[in-house]
């Protein structure tokens, strides 16, 4: 299983092999402990505040230091972490995710092998300061059958397996 997994201060479900996650580092520094009047950060978003959050999503600290960053070991997008903004992270993710699956078809190609099954799933996560819901990372679930004919042991199983078989198909009432 490939996909995002991420780094820093945001709590985040683990995903197993590699992958690609958001992450943040909460700055404690801000402007509501200085007094100062908020800074627009994210441009574009809203900036009412919800009940029971620090700050709105125009000004949320939180999603503009947020990082995404691959965790596997194949040659593929997003090695160091970058920022994504908010709006475009669910279609960044989707391509990082599909280069992991074309990563999958040309193994199998190269290794005569046969992919069974690829899929992609993307997770969500809620900021804990704002409260807007954002693609926090995604995984790539790919399976690959290699047919080894020359293995001995897999001679040896189909001949085991042969012999299990034999005279399962008779009839003898007739």
């Amino acid at each position: 299983m490939i996909g995002i997994s991420g780094y820093g201060n945001m709590p985040l479900t683990g995903y197993i092999y590699g992958g690609y996650a958001a992450s943040s580092s909460m700055n404690t520094g801000n402007a509501e402990d200085t007094g100062k009047a908020e800074v627009i950060k994210n441009p574009g978003e809203s900036t009412k505040v919800a009940p029971g959050r620090k700050s709105s999503p125009a000004e949320c600290q939180t999603c503009k230091e947020r990082k995404y960053q691959d965790g596997s070991d194949e040659n593929v997008s997003f090695k160091s972490a970058q920022h994504i903004s908010p709006t475009a992270a669910a279609s960044r993710v989707r391509a990082h995710e599909q280069e992991h699956v074309a990563n999958a078809y040309s193994k199998a190609q190269q290794d005569g092998g046969k992919v069974i099954n690829a899929s992609v799933s993307i997770h969500t996560a809620v900021c804990p300061e704002c409260g807007r819901t954002y693609v926090s990372g995604g995984t790539t679930h790919t399976m690959i059958k290699y047919n080894n004919e020359k293995n001995p042991y897999t001679q040896s199983k189909k001949a085991n397996d042969a012999l299990g078989l034999r005279g399962q198909s008779v009839d003898l009432a007739v």
